[in-house]
């Protein structure tokens, strides 16, 4: 690693996340400036739902993995750095060299992958403002030097920019033009295994939207709904009965947000599970557009207040706080979204991320590999 690089490289990814690329794009470009610093043979990069933590998409090079086993690594088997542990804690960054004491097979993570020659892993989570945005595992081969302290100090300085990519990126205009569509829930049934017994026409149309590369086989072997389904199994018997935790929302290469969610099956055959894909309501776009636009915690109470097309006394009134300062919050509101008025910023959640009409742009740079969708989680303590 060169000497003192991180003003340089935080300069060199800012002007990346200015140009608010799709995330697949943003993290070829981060790897590449990343690079020139930090050496790696392999990588993997993931986006996140900020609100439920789990996982949205995955973007790889020289390495893969189905949604299932990154669902039990991440969530389910004990192991060192994972990566909503190093966001919630604070670390951010972290090499399994270190935390094993140069016993990388004390990682159930690296058993698991070392037959493909895999050696010492870089891990960090993207987080800005307190809001997790993001993750990406750089991996030497077998045989390769360690990363350093000095190594995992530059990933976990670089946190904040990352965090402010990926979160711009959500912004990005989608990459195919959108679909006609008639707005019913589709379903994949899993047997106890894993394994999907069955998908309805509705699941298939939802899963040929999502960005994977390369394609599934089939609609059921989707990486992004593998990943909702293990995040279902992984909850504990008679937990979370309204399938609250296991769900994530993804926005599809049209632009269009889905709500994905993995629930228990009760009665026949104990221990089957389902993922039911369907259109995002507008009450569960909001908040993570907000979130996106950096809108602060009150800023999104007035903004949610106004798209119910309350009056300023009224927010006013709700709130326990002066017209004046709605105001005020709302001249806040405008400048983080461009908005010039309570009529565009509704255009701006509902035509922009609602109902998207957008013109397509270009995909991921060639050899990497890209989903931007959802992943299973299990909920954490």
């Amino acid at each position: 690693m060169s000497r003192d690089p991180i003003p340089r490289v935080r300069d060199q990814l800012a002007a990346v996340a200015e140009k608010g690329d799709n995330w697949p794009s943003f993290a070829t470009a981060a790897s590449a400036i990343i690079g020139r610093h930090v050496a790696f043979d392999r990588c993997c990069w993931h986006s996140v739902d900020p609100g439920t933590v789990l996982f949205t998409g995955s973007a790889h090079k020289d390495v893969g993995c189905s949604g299932t086993w990154l669902a039990e690594h991440e969530y389910v088997i004990e192991d060192v750095n994972k990566w909503w542990f190093l966001a919630r804690s604070g670390r951010l960054a972290g090499a399994t060299s270190i935390a094993t004491y140069g016993d990388l097979r004390r990682s159930a993570r690296h058993r698991s992958h070392e037959a493909i020659g895999v050696g010492d892993e870089l891990r960090g989570s993207f987080v800005l403002d307190g809001v997790y945005w993001g993750a990406v595992g750089l991996l030497r081969n077998e045989g390769e030097p360690f990363f350093t302290t000095e190594e995992v100090k530059l990933l976990e300085s670089l946190s904040p920019i990352l965090a402010e990519g990926f979160r711009r990126a959500l912004l990005a205009p989608p990459t195919k033009q959108p679909l006609q569509h008639d707005d019913v829930p589709g379903v994949v049934v899993f047997d106890a295994a894993g394994a999907a017994e069955s998908v309805s026409p509705a699941a298939q149309f939802w899963i040929e939207q999502l960005a994977e590369s390369p394609a599934p086989a089939s609609p059921a072997q989707s990486f992004i709904v593998e990943q909702i389904a293990a995040a279902a199994r992984a909850l504990p018997e008679g937990h979370d009965p309204l399938g609250l935790a296991a769900r994530a929302r993804v926005r599809t290469t049209t632009g269009r947000w889905l709500l994905m969610y993995g629930t228990r099956l009760t009665g026949g055959v104990q221990g089957r599970t389902a993922v039911i894909i369907q259109p995002a309501p507008h009450s569960e776009i909001v908040p993570i557009i907000a979130l996106v636009y950096g809108l602060t915690a009150r800023e999104r109470e007035i903004s949610q207040l106004c798209l119910q097309g309350l009056a300023t006394k009224a927010i006013a009134d709700a709130l326990r706080i002066s017209q004046y300062t709605v105001q005020d919050h709302l001249k806040a509101i405008f400048g983080k979204t461009g908005a010039r008025s309570r009529g565009e910023l509704v255009g701006r959640i509902f035509l922009e991320h609602y109902v998207p009409r957008w013109e397509p742009s270009s995909n991921a740079s060639d050899g990497w590999h890209g989903f931007e969708t959802p992943s299973p989680s299990k909920p954490q303590t």
